[in-house]
């Protein structure tokens, strides 16, 4: 790169930080949807730049964060009452359930380990034929070709001792859910990665603005500069700043892969509730890897502990520190909530970041 260049991307970044810090008019509302986001505009210093007229409301697009308690007690009654091995992220181990998490569960003798990938999950049940192992299967579109693609090898391997318990969601539904909770949307890079511009431009014809954006410092910058001076024109709008990554068609590809082997169902998110056509479930055809189905799972009614506000939080309704939990019976250390659990949870940004801010 020449200095030239350098020096023009420099003076760029510099100009974005100059247009969020010297904003001043209407009150400017920028939800980041991802939770990755969130703990990245923390981690870089970006909210301490921010004018005191631009307010950034953390969303719902922390995956383990709106996955609902119900989920987390399915999971303990396959580990505890079926006796199977759960392979999970390591997030959703310290998640409470209505009465214990999966960590608990392990204390009482559940078989509950961690991987890395689902195909790591494919992996284990394939060299562990002994155990019945279920993979949580947990994320949005951007994770949810990898389940695809570790069911697609189990079938492969000719392996019966593997199942999904599916929580996977999909955002449409949530980016309209929160519509009236936000004047712009920082689009996840990620996700848009995997379905193109097509939902954010269904939100644009909704009247919703937005700009799907990267995840370093400058790309943050640039993202909420353009959210802030296209918001002056008074009228929606959608930019892409993070061409490098996400193109118009997205990946056909793993949206091919996802629809060969799963298809849109209602689902239940916590804080939002029950949106239809929102989370995505095996065919059919794959009953026999739906761990639901295998195990004769009954449905489970979960119970949220009392007094927490992590519904809300995702909701954009309040922010973690109006929560009565929040720092003192919830912490990183002891969560009540799912959302200082998560490594992409706001609670649990505002809980490491916040303070030092």
């Amino acid at each position: 790169m020449t200095d030239s260049v350098s020096m023009e991307k420099k003076n760029a970044v510099e100009r974005a930080r100059e247009i969020i810090s010297d904003y001043h008019g209407p009150k400017l509302r920028i939800m980041e949807v991802c939770g990755t986001h969130t703990h990245e505009i923390f981690r870089q210093g970006i909210r301490s730049l921010l004018s005191e007229d631009i307010t950034l409301i953390s969303g719902p697009g922390c995956p383990v964060c709106v996955t609902p308690v119900s989920y987390i007690d399915e999971a303990v009654m396959l580990a505890l009452e079926k006796g199977c091995t759960i392979l999970t992220f390591g997030d959703l181990v310290r998640v409470p359930g209505s009465e214990k998490s999966l960590q608990t569960a392990r204390g009482e003798g559940a078989s509950v380990k961690v991987v890395y990938s689902p195909q790591d999950a494919e992996d284990y049940a394939r060299t562990h034929p002994e155990e019945e192992t279920v993979f949580l299967s947990v994320g949005f579109e951007t994770t949810t070709p990898s389940s695809c693609i570790a069911l697609k090898q189990a079938i492969s391997d000719g392996i019966s001792n593997f199942s999904l318990l599916c929580a996977n969601k999909t955002m449409p539904a949530a980016y309209r859910a929160m519509m009236a909770a936000t004047d712009a949307y920082l689009y996840p890079g990620h996700v848009c990665a995997i379905t193109g511009l097509s939902d954010c431009r269904q939100m644009l014809e909704l009247g919703m603005s937005g700009v799907v954006a990267g995840f370093t410092a400058p790309e943050l910058l640039t993202a909420l500069a353009v959210i802030v001076q296209k918001s002056k024109e008074g009228k929606p709008f959608l930019v892409n700043c993070y061409p490098r990554v996400v193109t118009e068609e997205g990946s056909p590809q793993a949206r091919a892969l996802v629809a060969e082997y799963m298809e849109p169902c209602d689902s239940m998110w916590r804080g939002i509730g029950l949106m239809a056509d929102s989370g995505m479930d095996l065919k059919e055809a794959y009953a026999a890897y739906d761990a639901r189905k295998k195990y004769a799972l009954p449905r489970i009614e979960g119970r949220e502990a009392k007094g927490c506000r992590c519904g809300e939080v995702l909701q954009g309704a309040c922010i973690p520190q109006e929560c009565p939990l929040f720092g003192k019976r919830c912490t990183p250390e002891h969560p009540v909530g799912a959302c200082m659990v998560s490594s992409e949870g706001a609670c649990s940004a505002f809980y490491l970041y916040q303070r030092r801010d």
